[in-house]
């Protein structure tokens, strides 16, 4: 199931200006009312009845990673590879 990233932020005539982000996970398409309606409900669930007057600002995809070992560099111990040179043509 696809991950995304919703941004929320509280009304600006609210005492306790709250903003932040929070993860979801969602069927729907970016930008469809159900992908909307899926980070309302995953906010809700976890911010309670605080976010109630919360409004979503902005949904978006969550970058894939990259797997790596250990954030580790990897290196090339094997030897060069000679490249052939190509064979000079004489003209007389």
């Amino acid at each position: 199931m696809p991950s995304f990233i919703a941004h929320y932020k509280s009304l600006d005539s609210s005492e306790d200006r709250a903003r932040g982000l929070f993860e979801f996970q969602s069927e729907s398409r970016l930008g469809s009312k159900g992908n909307a309606h899926d980070a309302r409900i995953r906010m809700l669930e976890v911010f309670g009845n605080q976010a109630l007057s919360w409004t979503i600002e902005k949904i978006e995809r969550k970058p894939q990673k990259e797997e790596r070992l250990d954030g580790q560099l990897e290196l090339d111990f094997r030897a060069p590879v000679k490249k052939k040179r190509k064979r000079k043509r004489e003209y007389w």
